[in-house]
């Protein structure tokens, strides 16, 4: 299995040493899974926006119509005072 060498300062490797042993666990097993839960969470929001993203272009002319003045001009209207540039 690929390895990564990570380097902590004296201060986090003892505040890891003392996380891992109330956790009953090792110093290893704490940072993977701390690097897991973040790959797991980046994943999550990845996932969430790209939801978003398909719902806002599919309801679009909806939240044009109940937000009109967040719309941007039209190509060469000049913006209005009030609308979102």
């Amino acid at each position: 299995m690929p390895a990564l060498n990570v380097e902590f300062s004296e201060r986090e490797l003892e505040d890891l040493r003392q996380i891992a042993k109330e956790r009953g666990t090792s110093m290893k097993a704490l940072v993977r899974q701390a690097a897991a839960a973040d790959i797991a969470r980046h994943r999550a929001l990845q996932e969430g926006a790209e939801a978003f993203r398909s719902f806002f272009t599919a309801h679009a002319e909806e939240f044009a119509a109940a937000f009109p003045d967040d719309e941007p001009p039209a190509r060469g209207e000049p913006p209005v005072k009030g609308r979102a540039a």
